[in-house]
């Protein structure tokens, strides 16, 4: 661990282990934890499958293709959402375990790659759409041309049928979240290696963006990815070395060291005290003394 401040024990124990529970993912990302059954999902995306850990089972898959899926989050009835690269969409998951799509388009133009995905207490869904899976989609032997000309980070209405987008003028954006009490967005920058913060407006909608902290990192080392809180509203963001933490006002307390470039990780199992990790190659967890916030 790099601890920056004293206050970054609160959050992790300096002697808190590293536990590698898989490996060969291209990369793993959108790790997700179902309270429910007591499991974590996560996406590879170029291996074009998403993967189930139980701690029983270890790794297995759980959906092989997957259109090489990238994030995931719950709505507010327990159904998977997940942003899907090849099909550049965002997909649901019923319960009977057909995928069914929720949108695709804006504007009569077809989606980037829908990327990172969370959801308000109201039901609303929000996503970022850069043009990271075009490449990986392209290297299939598909030719996918862009279609919007610029990369955004959109809304979708709880009854699904208005996308509003919110913000257009990233340059990647990536990771999203919002603070405990939701009256604030952060969204991260990959090719800026930044994290900006929004007021959240009574509709939804986001104003007055401003310079959270800056994350160091580049391509090789991780650069701003997973973003996510905790319960107390520190931020955690994905970086050079690892997973930065950043209390509420922008101080980096200290930094989760990850042997692997990390992409995302996800609070976990009973007492969501556990950091569950994806690497490029790697998945891992870590107990920690800060809870995450519970998904139902």
């Amino acid at each position: 661990m790099e601890m920056k401040n004293s206050d970054f024990e609160k959050i992790v124990s300096s002697n808190a282990k590293l536990e590698e529970l898989g490996t060969g993912y291209r990369p793993g990302e959108g790790p997700i934890w179902l309270a429910k059954g007591g499991y974590l999902l996560f996406s590879d995306i170029r291996g074009d499958t998403m993967y189930k850990w139980t701690p029983a089972e270890g790794v297995t898959v759980f959906r092989s293709p997957s259109g090489m899926a990238n994030g995931n989050a719950l709505d507010k009835q327990g159904r998977l959402l997940t942003c899907e690269h090849f099909n550049r969409r965002v997909s649901r998951t019923e319960s009977d375990g057909k995928v069914v799509p929720l949108v695709s388009q804006y504007n009569g133009k077809r989606l980037n790659s829908p990327n990172d995905i969370i959801v308000k207490s109201d039901g609303s869904i929000y996503f970022t759409d850069p043009p990271f899976g075009l490449p990986m989609i392209k290297e299939k032997g598909w030719e996918e041309l862009q279609e919007l000309g610029f990369y955004g980070v959109f809304r979708l209405s709880p009854d699904g049928n208005t996308l509003t987008l919110l913000v257009d003028d990233f340059v990647r954006p990536n990771g999203l979240t919002f603070s405990p009490d939701e009256s604030l967005l952060y969204i991260n920058d990959t090719e800026r290696t930044h994290i900006r913060v929004f007021d959240v407006r009574k509709d939804g909608t986001i104003t007055k963006g401003r310079l959270f902290a800056e994350v160091q990192g580049n391509i090789v080392v991780g650069r701003p990815d997973g973003l996510k809180v905790d319960r107390v509203g520190n931020v955690y963001c994905t970086g050079a070395g690892g997973v930065w933490v950043f209390d509420p006002r922008g101080r980096h307390l200290g930094t989760i060291s990850i042997p692997k470039k990390t992409t995302n990780f996800a609070w976990g199992e009973s007492d969501w005290k556990t950091l569950f990790f994806t690497c490029f190659d790697g998945l891992y967890k870590i107990r920690v003394n800060m809870p995450g916030i519970p998904i139902p």
